[in-house]
């Protein structure tokens, strides 16, 4: 069973299970993130990633499991606990003849206490661009325009849905910015990307999801076992580059530094990447649930 949310969890799932004919997309998902919290949902296409945010924004009923998100089980919540979640989907493409201005001012509507309009569009980096029309933004622009328009109504907790997908690296660093100052201000946040730089610039924890389940869950740094995975020392010897896989990385520099008398020219250590790590979760490859007979945005 659930816990009570006097703990103080946003989010609180339990044995999700969801199928489309034939393809099992959940198996089983237990999935905890508390008040405050940035959490970064990774896993390859297929994975069950889309199904599982879905069925907590109130989007897809679940086959089987429990949830509750911000006190409330999604798949009965009203109004009222919508206003309190705020989205920011993977595009949003019908409103692009309005301005800027016009468009959060439309939505804004849409909320029973909704923030001021244009301290929104400041805090996305738009206020030069109030007054144009949407259709003249560049991507980069559209999507802080996106995160507006899930923040418009003051939400507790954001869905961030592959928010830089087609970035270029300088549009994902300003945009990375934008979502610190949200963390900074308490919002909760749960974010799917496949960027792992992204995960591990912005999460405080990081859950994988392969083939319907839960493989890992924690911090960027410790997933996997990082942190005690063997290190690689590597150092320019006397005759060229050389190299070395340890579990005591100290002891060897150590002795290093007694062979060269001090300084121990071209060292480096280094352990896995979180993208090393993840790869080996989802077995390299993937992994993915085959996708045939899962509707549109359901993956």
């Amino acid at each position: 069973m659930l816990l009570d949310m006097a703990s103080d969890l946003v989010i609180e799932a339990s044995g999700l299970r969801k199928s489309y004919k034939a393809t099992l997309a959940l198996d089983g998902v237990d999935l905890q993130m508390a008040r405050g919290e940035v959490l970064s949902l990774l896993g390859p296409n297929g994975a069950g990633k889309t199904t599982t945010i879905e069925i907590l924004e109130g989007y897809r009923r679940r086959d089987a499991g429990e949830a509750r998100v911000l006190g409330e089980d999604p798949q009965r919540a009203g109004p009222a606990w919508r206003a309190k979640r705020g989205i920011v989907l993977q595009s949003c493409e019908d409103v692009v003849d309005l301005t800027v201005a016009e468009c959060v001012d439309h939505f804004a509507q849409f909320y029973p206490d909704p923030a001021r309009s244009e301290d929104v569009i400041a805090k996305v980096g738009l206020s030069a661009k109030s007054g144009a029309r949407i259709r003249s933004l560049s991507g980069g622009q559209r999507r802080r325009l996106d995160v507006a328009l899930g923040i418009i109504g003051r939400p507790e907790l954001l869905f961030l849905d592959e928010p830089t997908t087609g970035f270029d690296p300088q549009a994902r660093r300003q945009f990375w910015e934008v979502v610190r100052d949200l963390a900074r201000e308490g919002t909760s946040i749960l974010l799917t990307t496949h960027y792992l730089d992204e995960a591990e610039a912005l999460a405080d924890r990081v859950v994988v999801i392969n083939r319907g389940r839960v493989v890992a869950n924690g911090a960027p740094a410790d997933l996997g076992g990082r942190q005690s995975a063997a290190a690689v020392v590597s150092w320019a010897g006397p005759n060229g580059p050389e190299r070395e896989r340890t579990d005591r990385p100290t002891a060897l520099v150590r002795s290093l530094e007694e062979r060269f008398g001090g300084e121990v020219p071209g060292l480096t250590v280094t352990r896995p990447t979180l993208e090393d790590i993840y790869l080996r979760l989802i077995g390299e490859v993937g992994g993915a649930a085959d996708e045939a007979g899962m509707p549109e945005g359901a993956r």
